[in-house]
């Protein structure tokens, strides 16, 4: 399946095991790696940032395995998650793309890909609202995203 506003394919991606075990040589306990997640979380790491440190510091493969949950359901259930990270990184594009665009009022070629990105946002707003993630009233403009990024 072609990617949305390129023409581009994409690659094929890696598998994930088919069972959710902790294997035997994992040496952290469930409440260790929260500890650690926690830790993480509150210095301001991105959940993909915790889960790679995980894996390479801290020798744990899998965060799912550990608490039969994703690591969102696991930031989230210790209130240290405020917008999901796909949205965020989609943010901080927009408002630095946005803050081009005010001192570059010509260029047309950043104008469109901006509305590309901002196509990207609603539809991603659209589907966090339909699970319940997002605020119903939530809707993006350049001044509430240039806020949320700060």
């Amino acid at each position: 399946m072609a990617r949305l506003h390129s023409k581009k394919h994409g690659k094929s991606r890696s598998r994930h095991p088919k069972r959710w075990e902790v294997p035997e040589w994992q040496q952290l306990s469930k409440e260790e790696v929260e500890q650690i997640i926690i830790k993480l979380a509150r210095q301001g790491e991105a959940p993909s940032k915790i889960g790679m440190i995980l894996r390479d510091v801290y020798g744990v493969p899998s965060i799912r395995a550990v608490f039969q949950a994703k690591l969102y359901d696991v930031l989230r259930r210790e209130q240290l998650l405020k917008l999901p990270e796909d949205l965020l990184s989609l943010l901080r594009k927009a408002v630095r793309l946005h803050n081009h665009l005010q001192r570059n009022k010509k260029d047309i070629h950043n104008k469109v890909k901006y509305q590309h990105i901002v196509s990207k946002i609603n539809r991603l707003v659209k589907y966090y609202k339909r699970k319940g993630v997002l605020d119903p009233k939530w809707k993006y403009t350049p001044e509430t995203a240039a806020l949320l990024v700060r």
